[in-house]
């Protein structure tokens, strides 16, 4: 069976006047290394579990994405990051959310679900778990980076003037994910976020929630990447699932469709998502979506708005 991959760095994007030739190359090459990252494990034989927590880890150590370090800051100057990964040959899965201190929380995520009877932990336990794992630590400022601290005191600045919200996608959300599936036909997802900027300090999103924002089983994996509360509330990543298995729709129908839907109930942002076809679905409903993946012949396509997709080869 074939292998197969894509990602997504946020629909979290800058927007598209304000980005630069350099700013612009330099988000595409951050997606080809996650891309790379994860298509060499699925490519030597490795499962598609260890393929999305490659792709996720490049993405969580590049500060140009919202996840590990480059996570947006919440509204007390501090940082809590949120993960999650699910393998769905046995829907095992782990999450974390309200954590800073391991540098890569997707692996943090794979802790509790490799060394734990738990799927979601928070605050100091998930940081024991991910001690006992021996997991590399860093400081609160490794994370915190010039352009994210600067977003915030924008916000806070906005928010006690009392003039309306103008923020750019790149302020409200963001998200990194990878869904992969392996050369034993075997699907996995994992998502990994630093929130949205100045939210309130003990906020969770749909990252980690298994069945909100990132899911697996045996028909589909799904990384999703908006605003988390409605994400929450509409249970997207299994309701994608669900429309594959029981209404026999495509992935791409399915998540297609539910972005769509979305976006009638305020629901910006978008998903990746990838069924037994191995073709992967990347709707999204916002400005633009970071977005990538490897295609038949194996060429890397990336895009960010909704331009026609960078071509290059591994």
């Amino acid at each position: 069976m074939s292998i197969s991959i894509a990602i997504h760095g946020g629909a979290g994007t800058v927007r598209a006047a304000d980005l630069t030739e350099a700013m612009t190359e330099a988000r595409h090459e951050g997606l080809r290394r996650a891309l790379r990252a994860g298509f060499a494990v699925l490519a030597g034989g490795g499962a598609a579990l260890d393929a999305v927590s490659a792709a996720v880890c490049a993405l969580e150590d590049d500060p140009l994405f919202n996840a590990g370090h480059g996570a947006v800051m919440t509204d007390a100057g501090t940082i809590e990051m949120d993960a999650a990964i699910m393998n769905g040959a046995d829907r095992r899965a782990g999450a974390v959310a309200g954590i800073c201190g391991p540098r890569n929380p997707v692996l943090a995520a794979r802790a509790v679900m490799e060394t734990t009877p738990h799927v979601l932990m928070i605050g100091a336990g998930a940081l024991g778990v991910a001690r006992d794992a021996g997991l590399v630590f860093a400081p609160p400022s490794y994370f915190e980076t010039p352009n994210r601290r600067a977003a915030l005191e924008r916000e806070l600045v906005r928010r006690a003037s009392g003039a309306p919200d103008t923020r750019s996608d790149a302020d409200r959300h963001g998200t990194v994910g990878a869904v992969a599936r392996d050369a034993a036909g075997h699907l996995a997802a994992a998502t990994s976020t630093g929130g949205m900027t100045g939210k309130r300090a003990g906020r969770v999103g749909d990252t980690p929630i298994i069945g909100a924002g990132t899911y697996a089983d045996d028909v589909c994996a799904v990384s999703c990447t908006g605003t988390g509360e409605v994400f929450m509330r509409y249970t997207v990543a299994a309701e994608i699932a669900a429309r594959v298995r029981y209404k026999g729709e495509t992935v791409a129908q399915a998540a297609g469709e539910v972005v769509a839907e979305l976006a009638t109930q305020g629901g910006d942002g978008g998903l990746i998502a990838l069924g037994a076809s191995g073709v992967p679905a990347l709707p999204f409903n916002s400005s633009g979506m970071y977005r990538g993946y490897v295609d038949a012949e194996g060429m890397l396509r990336t895009a960010i708005h909704r331009e026609v997709f960078h071509i290059v080869n591994r």
